[in-house]
């Protein structure tokens, strides 16, 4: 029998420097708190965070993200910005580009589907 799985808001996760090669600005930490993973490996959710900075972003995967707590911005490929904050829900889908900027500090829940 499979139960449902309760995802907690602060859990421990892995942190490390947002890669060099998508930095615009800053010098950001992400924090990742992968709480579930599917048998086929592409579905995955839990909880990602970050600090200050703005660094590119390509998707090849779809993501459903909830701001827990902060705000980001998210500007797509011909400038299009959209700010995000706490309690805001919204889609990135897959072929998405453009910059994420953290302003001040981000939490958010993330589900991540990958097609194979």
């Amino acid at each position: 029998m499979t139960s449902m799985i309760r995802l907690q808001t602060h859990g421990e996760g892995e942190s490390a420097p947002i890669a060099a090669e998508k930095l615009i600005s800053g010098t950001p930490t992400g924090t990742v708190d992968n709480q579930y993973v599917n048998k086929a490996g592409n579905f995955f959710c839990g909880v990602w965070s970050s600090d200050a900075g703005i660094w590119r972003i390509s998707y090849t995967e779809d993501e459903l993200c909830t701001i827990i707590e902060g705000e980001a911005i998210v500007t797509d490929a011909v400038g299009n910005a959209e700010r995000v904050k706490a309690g805001d829900t919204f889609v990135i889908p897959a072929g998405f580009e453009g910059t994420w900027e953290t302003v001040g500090s981000v939490r958010k829940f993330y589900a991540i589907y990958e097609a194979a």
